[in-house]
């Protein structure tokens, strides 16, 4: 998590519209509206099956799917669009970003940067951030972090077409313990900024838990993040030690769930893993240090592990290029990349379910999928990675019956990538074609 601050509780986003409809990209958004459109490649992967299909074919109706496979007719009259040697699929998901935080190599100049950033501009920022990442291929994210209220103006933004985005689903801000990793404040001087409480999301107590929820629910989010254990990016607390008591993360996930919203926990550590487990939570991210009772817990109970590879990736290359880390936060980040594998490994082992998060702003946005080669690297199958970034993450973040495979009446989300990416998961990562609820953002197959 990144740190962020600032006296106006106001979101910007919608300034981004006065500037980048005209910098989306030198191809502008095609609409479907009122036309029936074709997609043909030489396979499909719909989603949810174990092998692909040949050919594939996908009719779009507006903004939905009407027909899909091999057999599907070709309606008189509409629009086909032939992508070759490719294979579709359905729209990426990403289940932890934040598109609303700045990547960058200079520590100390981010943190300096969102001292001295207005809240517009860390906006327009962020618009910048969500058109990469729909580029990518990612046309849902699950954005799990971010502060005065810019990730719901950006979610509103896109949601209105105002700017080209992934569909979001947001958090609001992260809930945590006072001077964990989820206090901003932690790590500067006593008096530098007011003390944080519930309506920032830092908490003491289970009514305080259930107040933050409340408080979150009240201003936009649509699922809700916590911080189980201390963190690798933050300045003052060790990486795996519990953060909530159990009765604090039983109050907030019974008080989310009351208000039908998913639960995702930041956790490093197996002691904090075990009590968020037993709290109800809906998915544990990163996990590290997660033990084999942990993993079996999480079997039971059916609970998603979002390992965010990508993020351990992102702190490898930091460290390689010898750029500056304070000596805590590196050396937390050498206990994550030498545990975070061996961990991934044992969940697939014991056949948990796993959903593809990256944790995106760890590393430059637009990488997310390499995640996809991240996870088969370590022994998944790739078109059970390939499931984890389609109709797993779709179930985890509850908008299965809307998106996550190539189905009739599902949202017509759909990316194309060159070649069979079973057999070359890397293909993941040069998406030719991207299609969100029928408007195509991206076509380079016909240059």
């Amino acid at each position: 998590m990144i740190r962020k601050w600032s006296i106006a509780a106001i979101c910007a986003a919608s300034l981004a519209a006065a500037f980048f409809p005209l910098a989306v990209n030198a191809q502008q958004p095609q609409q479907a509206t009122g036309k029936v459109i074709v997609l043909k490649a030489a396979r499909m992967f719909d989603g949810k099956s174990n092998s692909l299909t040949t050919p594939g074919v996908v009719v779009i109706t507006d903004n939905k799917i009407t027909a899909v496979g091999s057999g599907a007719s070709i309606p008189a009259g509409a629009q086909v669009i032939d992508l070759g040697d490719a294979t579709l699929l359905p729209g990426f998901i990403d289940a932890h970003t934040h598109l609303t935080m700045m990547h960058s190599d200079d520590w100390k100049g981010r943190e300096l940067d969102q001292l001295q950033k207005s809240i517009a501009e860390q906006a327009l920022d962020s618009s910048v951030n969500a058109r990469v990442t729909l580029m990518a291929g990612f046309t849902t994210v699950r954005d799990v972090g971010s502060h005065d209220q810019l990730d719901v103006g950006l979610r509103n933004a896109i949601r209105h077409g105002d700017v080209p985005g992934p569909r979001m689903l947001v958090s609001v801000h992260a809930i945590g313990s006072t001077g964990g990793h989820c206090d901003d404040t932690a790590g500067f001087r006593q008096g530098l900024f007011p003390e944080t409480g519930p309506s920032q999301g830092v908490i003491n107590g289970a009514d305080q838990a259930r107040e933050a929820v409340r408080l979150a629910h009240k201003y936009g989010a649509d699922i809700i993040k916590t911080c189980a254990s201390g963190g690798v990016l933050s300045p003052t607390d060790d990486v795996d030690t519990p953060q909530l008591t159990q009765e604090e993360l039983n109050a907030l996930v019974d008080e989310a769930h009351a208000l039908r919203l998913k639960v995702a926990t930041h956790c490093h550590g197996a002691e904090a893993g075990k009590r968020a487990i037993l709290a109800g939570v809906d998915s544990i991210e990163h996990g590290t240090f997660l033990n084999d009772e942990d993993l079996d817990m999480m079997k039971q109970r059916g609970t998603y592990y979002v390992p965010t590879l990508m993020a351990v990736q992102g702190l490898q290359e930091q460290i390689a290029k010898g750029l500056y880390l304070p000596p805590l936060i590196q050396m937390k980040a050498q206990m994550a990349i030498d545990h975070i594998r061996q961990t991934f490994q044992n969940a697939i082992g014991k056949g948990v379910t796993i959903g593809l998060g990256t944790d995106a702003a760890v590393y430059p946005h637009g990488r997310n999928a390499e995640e996809f080669h991240q996870m088969t690297d370590l022994g998944m199958k790739p078109i059970d990675a390939l499931k984890a970034g389609t109709s797993s993450d779709a179930k985890l973040l509850n908008i299965a019956d809307r998106t996550g495979t190539l189905e009739l009446s599902k949202f017509a989300d759909v990316v194309a990538v060159p070649g069979d990416p079973t057999q070359n998961i890397r293909t993941t990562e040069h998406v030719l074609f991207v299609m969100k609820e029928g408007v195509i953002y991206k076509n380079e197959a016909t240059k």
